[in-house]
């Protein structure tokens, strides 16, 4: 039985010297309600649950309460399944593996859902990862990495294969909810690889609409900072001259699929660049008297908001008033070199601590307190193959063995004895509920078929 739904008919009564009033009330006395059900062999009638007459007034009532409780239980099954495509929350996290010493892919599995991060960001496609994730009811965000966006924009038919490969393999297992094409390409000195990107983009969208996979699977791309020619204050905000020739056709074909302008958006990388005139406790969600916006007449208390409303007063300038933003990366260095002194231990606690405080209350910004933030953090471990700045390699949550970089709530890497005694606990309370809820429903069943 696939669901259950509800025929109601009447047995008509045609009486010549019968009153109509007389005949209404025979009518309704006479209503039954005959269940539909859809199985294997197509929809079908079964036989009226009882006659009218013969039961009385209190089981027919328990006969309608035993219907609502089958269509509740049918409801509660519908919306399980339709809520798969959404973000959960508003906490999502970038795992990065540019490292020789991080946790197994099966472990950070394991990781994730004890810290209960369910919304996490890959930077490629590894066939490994995309694998271990399957079943594990994580959503995930691949990348096509930037060396792949060429190859992309120019070939269809590679677009097709990679997402044959890539993608479609995986499902329905592993939760792939979108696809992030390439990362901080539009502001960059690759003039190339810029007008590459719309044709990418593009592409891996027909490929997907192909495999009819566009409505589950949403197709973004990533900007930094570099887009804007300049952000402070907010409403001063907008695309830089160079780019718009990139940007807008982007944006354009984002709003025609749905798609939200992605942000990755650093407080520390901000204050880092002006350290004398940025107040640290405004970078850090402490307490500051913060910026009020002369034009807007808005007040900013903390920097990362003010980012975020000066990409919607970008985005509202070029004409998208109802793009939403998303950050895809954001975070703080927890170790730098001697110039980069702000990357602290504490400093790193303090932001990543009050951004995950600041998300769970499922607010706006200042411009757009209706649209609810999510954030990816930057990032699971501490990277030691990345190049640059020592910050670089000291972003993760995680230190490499699994233990906790600092404490804002989460826990070490459990052990795999422990993580199955866990799962062991949760089998046993699963099976206990599904025993439960199917005895209940037998119990129903046969309750209504004595009646």
């Amino acid at each position: 039985m696939d669901c259950l739904n509800w025929r109601k008919t009447k047995n008509h009564r045609v009486g010549g010297d019968e009153g109509k009033s007389s005949r209404r009330r025979r009518r309704r006395q006479d209503s039954r309600f005959y269940p539909l059900f859809i199985g294997s062999h197509g929809p079908h009638l079964l036989a009226p649950l009882s006659s009218p007459a013969s039961v009385s007034l209190p089981m027919r009532r328990f006969s309608t309460l035993f219907v609502y409780l089958l269509l509740l239980l049918c409801s509660g099954i519908r919306i399980g399944v339709s809520s798969l495509h959404e973000f959960t929350g508003t906490y999502g996290i970038n795992y990065g593996r540019l490292a020789d010493n991080i946790p197994s892919p099966d472990e950070v599995v394991r990781l994730l859902k004890q810290s209960k991060i369910r919304n996490v960001r890959i930077y490629d496609s590894d066939h490994t990862v995309l694998k271990t994730f399957s079943g594990s009811g994580l959503n995930l965000v691949i990348g096509l990495n930037n060396g792949l966006v060429k190859d992309m924009s120019s070939s269809m038919d590679h677009a097709m294969h990679w997402v044959n490969d890539s993608v479609r393999a995986f499902l329905p297992g592993t939760r792939v909810r979108g696809i992030a094409i390439g990362n901080e390409i539009l502001g960059g000195s690759d003039d190339d690889l810029s007008g590459a990107l719309l044709g990418a983009i593009k592409n891996v969208h027909n490929a997907l609409k192909e495999f009819r996979l566009d409505r589950q699977i949403q197709i973004t791309t990533a900007h930094s900072q570099a887009v804007f020619s300049n952000s402070y204050p907010p409403s001063s905000c907008r695309f830089k001259e160079n780019i718009n020739d990139y940007m807008k056709p982007i944006l354009d074909f984002f709003q025609e699929i749905g798609s939200p302008f992605c942000l990755n958006a650093y407080p520390f990388l901000a204050y880092m660049s002006d350290p004398e005139n940025i107040d640290i406790n405004y970078a850090l969600f402490e307490s500051t008297k913060g910026i009020r916006d002369p034009i807007t007449e808005l007040h900013y208390d903390n920097m990362l908001d003010a980012q975020i409303d000066a990409a919607y007063v970008a985005l509202q300038s070029a004409g998208y008033r109802k793009m939403e933003v998303i950050v895809t990366e954001t975070g703080w260095a927890s170790k730098g070199d001697s110039n980069e002194v702000a990357a602290t231990v504490s400093n790193a606690r303090t932001y990543n601590y009050n951004l995950r405080k600041r998300l769970s209350k499922r607010k706006g910004t200042p411009m757009r307190p209706n649209s609810v933030l999510k954030a990816y953090i930057f990032a699971l471990f501490n990277e030691n193959q990345k190049t640059g700045p020592t910050s670089e390699r000291n972003f993760g949550l995680f230190k490499p063995d699994g233990s906790i970089a600092y404490d804002i709530g989460f826990h070490r890497l459990k052990s795999s004895s422990n993580s199955l005694k866990d799962l062991h606990n949760q089998f046993h309370l699963g099976s206990h509920t599904t025993a439960l809820a199917a005895s209940s429903l037998v119990l129903l069943l046969l309750i209504g078929s004595l009646l």
